[in-house]
């Protein structure tokens, strides 16, 4: 009995220390392991570090650059007047006087005509309904008279065209007003040949272009010719004159011929030299 009860306290106790060690060895094995808090602060300074002396090396590599030039600055937008100018506003009394005029037909006759029953017997009623129906009309029109003026800024786009006029006359003004007998005509009232005329003024002047140099060419040509027929009559006259002169001294010679003491002498003088002539062959 003492033997067994020995046996059983050197089991238990030496099964104590292995479960011991089983669970300091399964301990670290649930528990991941993590690096130390330390070690990764001093990871991501030194990270900073080389990123910031990366940065300043490279900003003082970079060669200076020079300032940008200012821009230039915008031109000034030209002032337009928000109130309604004289053609703003006489475009606004045009439309109010169409529209009350346009109204204006829906009397109180034109409305009963085409009620004639409820007219008779019930006339107040009527004309409370044709006086809603105007005023009800007129009120509708002139809202959307006012959404169509603001939507399309036609008020400040009639204000622009007046200060366009505006400084349109201040120029001719300053450049001096023409004289009242040389005011050119508006080209509307141009006369239908003096249209054409000036449509057909580059043709025109085209063609006469041409003309003129064909002219002047022939002009030269004609020059050159005149130049050869005048040396041509100087020579013919030249030679007329020495026909001339070689017919009158043949007529000088046939009328000595015609004299008689000349025809006896030649007559003479030709016996002799045959004689001779004869008296030398013999």
């Amino acid at each position: 009995m003492e033997t067994d009860q020995q046996q059983a306290q050197v089991a238990t106790a030496s099964s104590q220390p292995a479960a011991t060690s089983q669970q300091s060895q399964a301990q670290p094995e649930s528990t991941p392991s993590a690096p130390p808090p330390s070690n990764s602060t001093g990871a991501t300074q030194q990270a900073e570090s080389s990123s910031t002396a990366v940065a300043s090396s490279a900003t003082a590599s970079r060669p200076p650059t020079a300032p940008a030039a200012p821009a230039s600055p915008p031109l000034p937008t030209r002032h337009t007047p928000q109130a309604p100018g004289p053609r703003a506003a006489r475009f606004q009394k045009v439309l109010d006087d169409s529209l009350k005029h346009t109204l204006g037909k829906v009397t109180w006759e034109n409305f009963a005509s085409c009620y004639p029953t409820v007219a008779e017997r019930a006339p107040a009623t009527l004309k409370a309904a044709q006086r809603q129906m105007v005023d009800r009309l007129a009120m509708l029109c002139k809202k959307e008279f006012d959404s169509i003026l603001t939507s399309r800024n036609v008020v400040n786009k009639l204000n622009e065209l007046e200060g366009l006029v505006s400084e349109a006359e201040l120029r001719r003004d300053e450049a001096g007003l023409p004289d009242q007998n040389n005011i050119p005509t508006p080209p509307h009232l141009l006369p239908a040949s003096a249209i054409l005329a000036a449509h057909l003024q580059p043709h025109l002047v085209a063609s006469q272009s041409q003309l003129n140099a064909r002219l002047q060419t022939t002009q030269s040509h004609n020059a050159r010719l005149w130049t050869e027929i005048q040396q041509q009559r100087a020579e013919l006259s030249s030679l007329t004159s020495l026909l001339e002169k070689l017919v009158k001294d043949l007529e000088e010679a046939g009328g000595m011929l015609d004299d008689a003491g000349v025809q006896t002498e030649i007559a003479k003088e030709t016996r002799e030299v045959e004689s001779e002539m004869m008296m030398d062959t013999t």
